[in-house]
């Protein structure tokens, strides 16, 4: 019997983020598994094609090109905003459907896209989210260190857009050319209550906290990291009680129902340890796509007309403002952080509602 060959593209190589590679993919083989377990696709089973794309949009558009070679009936996956944007353009251009599963930078495509959906949330309303947090527990003035990138100067400006609407000011600091050293001495002078990480894991985001956290002009100095480097477990082996208490953006939702459930104890046995919400995405983008592709029968994939059970919900497509593709709207939300009495534990500071 001939198998459905689906394409997945995850940052398995530096310099991508290869923890959450690691996490995307295991979900996404657990997601098959299970698929295949329930009949496969038309009574087909799934085969799945990962490739690596190290975070970089040439290699991902080549993985785009050698996939549709060998006849894949759909794309999934990947993490870095960077390599999806060159996926989703890629499998718009050659009419293949491709599911995001954890890029979350809002023109993920330029024009309205016909085959490309993402279950992650769009950053502008996760990232929005964040800054309620934040002016909710009384912040007003905040400094961001920035490393170069379309993904990190979109987050900029969502935050400065929503505190300027509360009065509030996020001071950039370009971290090119700056040392953690340097990095400290600005925001001792800023007067800023929060510094946010806008930079990569481990580089440079550790050296920076490690610094902070040394510092004595920054005692009481928030640290955040809205992009999530502190929910995986490799930041509390660098940084241990330093990594605590850095609040991140998670999409999971309070409480798991019995299918989360299910999916989390056997992510956990797959992962040896605790999964992040990216293994989710991943187990969550594999049975969406499997739906979406018995709905089609071959007849070309209907994001609108899709609908699954997912570990986090049921999964729904529809059109938002500012982006191009079809989106779930919206997957859970919450402000989460390491527990300072407890690193390994995670405290829930905040849930969009």
């Amino acid at each position: 019997m001939s198998t459905v060959r689906i394409g997945a593209l995850a940052p398995l190589g530096r310099p991508g983020w290869v923890a959450a590679g690691r996490q995307l993919v295991a979900g996404l083989e657990l997601g098959v598994r299970d698929v295949n377990a329930a009949g496969g696709i038309g009574g087909r089973p799934v085969e799945l094609l990962v490739r690596d794309t190290a975070a970089d949009p040439v290699r991902a558009a080549e993985a785009v090109d050698e996939l549709a070679g060998l006849g894949v009936a759909a794309l999934v996956g990947e993490y870095h905003s960077v390599a999806a944007r060159a996926v989703a353009e890629r499998a718009e251009a050659l009419g293949l459907p491709y599911l995001c599963s954890s890029a979350v930078l809002d023109g993920l495509v330029d024009a309205q896209a016909r085959w490309v959906a993402r279950i992650a949330p769009a950053q502008s309303y996760g990232w929005r989210a964040y800054a309620e947090f934040l002016l909710g527990a009384g912040h007003r003035r905040i400094a961001a260190a920035v490393a170069p990138g379309g993904y990190w100067a979109a987050g900029v400006e969502v935050l400065r857009g929503c505190f300027a609407a509360h009065g509030g000011e996020v001071v950039a600091f370009d971290l090119r050319g700056l040392t953690p050293r340097a990095l400290c001495d600005a925001v001792a002078g800023s007067g800023a209550g929060a510094l946010l990480l806008l930079a990569g894991h481990p580089e440079p985001a550790v050296p920076i906290v490690r610094a902070v956290r040394g510092d004595r002009r920054l005692r009481g100095l928030l640290l955040g990291a809205p992009a999530g480097q502190p929910e995986f477990g490799e930041w509390l082996e660098l940084l241990g009680a330093d990594g605590a208490g850095v609040p991140f953006l998670s999409y999971l939702p309070e409480r798991l129902g019995p299918l989360g459930a299910r999916v989390d104890a056997e992510l956990r046995e797959l992962l040896g340890g605790e999964p992040s919400f990216v293994a989710f995405e991943g187990w969550d983008a594999m049975a969406v796509l499997a739906a979406a592709l018995r709905a089609a029968d071959g007849g070309g994939v209907r994001w609108p007309e899709v609908e699954a059970a997912a570990s986090r919900g049921a999964v729904r497509f529809s059109r938002v403002p500012g982006s191009g593709v079809w989106q779930w709207a919206w997957p859970p939300v919450r402000v989460v952080d390491r527990d300072p009495a407890a690193p390994e534990r995670f405290r829930v500071l905040h849930t969009v509602r």
